[in-house]
């Protein structure tokens, strides 16, 4: 459905798979490189809606909605918390990882949850996605 919908598509599915649906965005970058759309152009946009549904976890972080946070991301208070001496330890800095699975929900939520700074949340995160997204490009431009 997603690789149907083009860049739209990547778009959607980078947003979506860095929020509250467990899905890799990573398939739809490479159906789509497969069928020879611009890699710049899908690193971008892949790492955008990445980025872009990750300060969504920011944002309810921030809102510290435990209701949400738990119903949501299936993510429980306590992780948060354990996460919290790592995360002030690192400060925005932990949003590079927050892409990784199983855990970068828990940073992304906690760099909100803490206020960090937004803007510099957002950079790191941003430059995290970027690196990963540029990886996976450039692995399937070998092939």
């Amino acid at each position: 459905m997603f690789v149907e919908l083009g860049y739209f598509g990547l778009f959607l599915a980078s947003f979506l798979s860095s929020t509250i649906i467990p899905m890799g965005s990573e398939f739809v970058l490479i159906a789509l490189l497969g069928f020879g759309f611009n890699p710049f152009w899908c690193v971008i946009i892949a790492t955008l809606g990445n980025s872009l549904g990750g300060m969504t976890s920011y944002g309810i972080g921030y809102l510290g909605k435990w209701e949400w946070i738990e119903k949501y991301f299936r993510t429980p208070k306590e992780k948060i918390l354990k996460f919290q001496k790592r995360i002030e330890r690192w400060g925005t800095v932990a949003g590079l990882f927050a892409w990784l699975p199983f855990v970068g929900d828990i940073l992304a939520i906690g760099l909100g949850f803490l206020r960090l700074n937004p803007w510099m949340s957002f950079f790191y995160m941003l430059l995290g996605r970027l690196i990963r997204y540029s990886f996976v490009g450039g692995i399937m431009q070998l092939f």
